[in-house]
């Protein structure tokens, strides 16, 4: 177990482009502790860690710990996708005109490659 929430813990990192140092700042944990869940031990951190953890990294404790979510299955075939999850992310902080002149011309790259099949 240990194992796949030092990977797991190292893939969402490197997916949302985080160092080590700012989830520390983030989650309110130690540097150092980050570095012992992400070493070659692997250690488990303890419950209130792993909750800062995952909310700062926006995933659930069960997610960290197991690399599986129930609520993620669901979604799995869209959210499994790592380009697509950061095309989301982007998506989301855009203001409400951005998002609307983006998905205009997604929805416009769509129709020229509908019209050139």
């Amino acid at each position: 177990m240990e194992y796949v929430f030092r990977k797991t813990l190292r893939e969402e990192l490197d997916y949302q482009g985080l160092t080590v140092k700012e989830l520390a700042v983030k989650a309110k944990v130690a540097k150092g502790a980050l570095n012992t869940y992400l070493g070659k031990q692997g250690s488990m951190p303890p419950v209130d860690a792993a909750v800062r953890i995952a909310a700062a990294l926006g995933v659930t404790v069960e997610y960290l710990i197991n690399g599986q979510d129930i609520d993620r299955e669901k979604t799995a075939p869209f959210f499994s996708n790592p380009t697509k999850r950061s095309v989301l992310r982007i998506f989301d902080e855009l203001l409400p005109d951005d998002q609307k002149f983006a998905l205009d011309f997604i929805r416009l790259l769509k129709k020229n490659r509908d019209e050139k099949s």
